[in-house]
C-alpha cells in the first residue's frame, strides 16, 4: 500500500510541474484545457487523487463555462472515487446550476446523493437523469443499487442489464451487476460479473481494489455447486422463534456450527456475515479460502480478515448450510474481552422480529403483518440503514445495530453540527470491531429525529465512522444500538424493506 501511495503522490507531483511549466507560455483558455486533459489522463490512470488536484486547479481559474463545466464533472467523479463525500455533493450541486436539462450531471449529483448516504434524493435525481434521457447509463446503475437495497433485486438486475448494454466496459455497472448476482445468491454469476469489473480497472496487475476483488471472486467460486445459504424447503416458510438472553446489552442466542457443541452468537444487524473468533474457528474445524477487507469503529481502521464458509449453522429450530463467514483473524490484541462470535440474519436473508419484552427472536423469510408504532424505510446496502435527522437540519443514514449498545453519530457529522465545541471534551473508551477508538468523546444536548421517535438534548457518542463509511462507499451518519432498539418490539422486513417499531 506504501508503494501504491507513493506512486500517486509522485504522479500528481509530475502533473504539477507540467503545469508550472505550462504558465506563462500559453492563453488561459489553452491553459485550462491542457489541465482537463492531464487530469482525465491521471483519472484514466487510476491516479484519482492526482486527477481530482488538477481538475480543481483546472476549475479556479477556468475562463470558459465549458471548461468549468468539465472541471466540475472532473471533480465528482474524482472525489467520489477517493471517498471526499462532501466536495463529491459540493461540486456537484454547482455543476447540475451550470447545465440543469443534461442527464449525466443529474446522473452525477445523484452518485453524490447516494454517498451522503441521502438514498430518496438520489433517486430523484436518477429519475429525472432518465427522464431527460432514458438511455442515461449511469442513472440507470444508480437505480439499480437503489433497487437492489431496498430488495427489489429482479427490478435491480433488469436496470442493471440495461445499463451495462449501454455500456458495456464502464467498471461500476460490472461491479453492480456482480453485487446483484451476489444478493441473488447466484455466486457464479457473480464471480463472473466481478472478473469483467477487474478486467476493466486501471492498473489491474497492480490495483489494491483488483487484489481485494481477485479474493472475492476465489471465495464465490469456492461453493462451486453448493446452494449459498441453502434453508430445507420444508423450513424455508416456517417462523423459527427462539429465545435470547441479554448479556451487556447484547442479544445472546445459543447455536451449533459445523454439528459442533453449543455456544453463544450474538445477533449483530450491525455485521455483514456470520463473523467468528480465530479460536471458534478452529474449534469447529474451518478452514479459510482466501482473505477479505473489513472495516469498523477503532483505530486499526480497515482491517484483513479470512472469509470461509460454515457447512452448517444451527439455531434454535433453524438450520442453514453453505453460510458464507468471517473470521476474525489475525485477532486484535490488548481488547478488554474477547472478540464474540456473531450472526445476523439479514445476511441470511431471513426477515427479523426481536421482542426485548419477551426476551424471543422470530426469523423467517415472511413475518406476519403487525401493527407497529413508526414505521422506518429500511436500506440494505452490505448493512441496514434507516434515515435519522440530527439537530434539524443534518439528514442521515444511520446504521441498525443490534449489536450495538449506544446511540452514536459520526465525527464528520459532528464537524457539521451549529455548535461551539466545548472547551474539555468527555473522552470514552470505546472499543469496537477494529479496536479502541482513541478519539471518541460524548457530546450533549443533540436533537435527534427518526419519523416519529424524538431524542432532545440527548448525549450522544461520537464515533470515527471513516473507515466504515469509505468501504461502504456512503457516508454513514450515525448508529442506533440497544438504546434505542430495547424499548421496542423491532421488525426488520427485508420483504418490505421497513423496520417497524412496536413500543411495549
Amino acid at each position: 500500500m506504501r508503494l501504491l501511495l507513493r506512486g500517486t503522490v509522485v504522479l500528481a507531483i509530475l502533473a504539477a510541474c507540467t503545469l508550472v511549466g505550462l504558465a506563462g507560455s500559453v492563453i488561459p483558455s489553452q491553459e485550462a484545457d491542457v489541465e482537463i486533459q492531464i487530469a482525465a489522463k491521471l483519472f484514466a490512470q487510476g491516479n484519482y487523487p492526482g486527477a481530482l488536484a488538477v481538475y480543481t486547479q483546472a476549475r479556479s481559474h477556468a475562463p470558459e463555462p465549458d471548461q468549468q463545466h468539465r472541471a466540475l464533472a472532473g471533480i465528482v467523479r474524482s472525489a467520489l472515487r477517493v471517498a471526499q463525500f462532501e466536495q463529491a455533493s459540493r461540486a456537484a450541486i454547482d455543476l447540475v446550476a451550470m447545465q440543469p436539462q443534461n442527464p449525466d450531471d443529474a446522473a452525477l449529483y445523484g452518485d453524490a446523493l447516494w454517498s451522503s448516504g441521502l438514498f430518496p434524493e438520489a433517486q430523484q435525481q436518477y429519475e429525472r437523469a432518465l427522464t431527460l434521457n432514458p438511455r442515461t447509463a449511469d442513472a440507470l446503475n444508480g437505480l439499480a443499487m437503489l433497487l437492489a437495497a431496498r430488495g427489489h433485486l429482479q427490478d435491480a438486475y433488469n436496470d442493471a442489464e440495461a445499463a451495462l448494454g449501454l455500456a458495456p466496459k464502464n467498471e461500476e455497472v460490472n461491479h453492480t451487476v456482480g453485487m446483484i448476482y451476489e444478493r441473488m445468491h447466484r455466486f457464479g454469476d457473480a464471480a463472473d460479473a466481478y472478473e469483467h469489473y477487474v478486467d476493466l480497472l486501471p492498473n489491474k496487475d497492480k490495483s489494491l481494489k483488483a487484489a481485494w476483488s481477485r479474493a472475492e471472486i476465489k471465495f464465490l467460486r469456492s461453493f462451486q455447486d453448493r446452494e449459498p445459504f441453502a434453508i430445507d424447503p420444508a423450513d424455508a416458510d416456517t417462523l423459527h422463534t427462539i429465545p435470547f438472553r441479554l448479556i451487556n446489552n447484547k442479544v445472546v442466542v445459543r447455536a451449533r456450527l459445523n454439528g459442533g457443541d453449543e455456544r453463544d452468537l450474538v445477533l449483530d444487524t450491525g455485521a455483514e456475515q456470520t463473523t467468528i473468533s480465530e479460536k471458534t474457528g478452529r474449534d469447529v474445524g474451518l478452514k479459510p479460502v482466501t482473505y477479505t477487507l473489513s472495516a469498523g469503529i477503532g483505530d486499526a481502521g480497515l482491517r484483513g480478515l479470512q472469509l470461509a464458509r460454515l457447512d452448517e449453522l444451527q439455531i434454535g429450530t433453524l438450520t442453514v448450510r453453505n453460510v458464507a463467514c468471517v473470521i476474525k483473524s489475525p485477532s486484535l490484541k490488548d481488547m478488554p474481552t474477547r472478540e464474540s462470535d456473531t450472526f445476523s440474519p439479514l445476511a441470511l436473508g431471513l426477515s427479523t422480529r426481536v421482542d426485548y419484552a419477551r426476551r424471543e427472536i422470530t426469523m423467517g423469510r415472511h413475518l406476519p403483518e403487525e401493527p407497529v408504532d413508526v414505521e422506518l424505510p429500511m436500506y440494505v446496502n452490505r448493512l441496514a440503514t434507516v434515515r435519522g435527522t440530527v439537530d434539524g437540519r443534518h439528514p442521515a443514514s444511520f446504521v441498525v445495530d443490534t449489536g450495538g449498545e449506544v446511540i452514536s453519530i459520526s465525527s464528520d457529522m459532528a464537524g457539521l453540527l451549529d455548535r461551539p465545541q466545548p472547551e474539555h471534551r468527555i473522552s470514552l473508551k470505546v472499543y469496537g470491531t477494529s479496536g479502541w477508538d482513541r478519539d471518541a468523546f460524548l457530546l450533549p444536548g443533540v436533537n435527534l429525529k427518526f419519523a416519529g421517535i424524538a431524542f432532545t438534548n440527548f448525549p450522544v457518542v461520537v464515533l470515527n465512522l471513516r473507515a466504515p463509511s469509505v468501504l461502504l462507499g456512503y457516508q454513514l451518519g450515525g448508529i442506533v444500538g440497544q438504546k434505542f432498539l430495547g424499548g421496542y418490539r423491532v421488525t426488520f422486513d427485508l420483504e418490505h424493506s421497513v423496520l417497524g417499531l412496536k413500543k411495549f
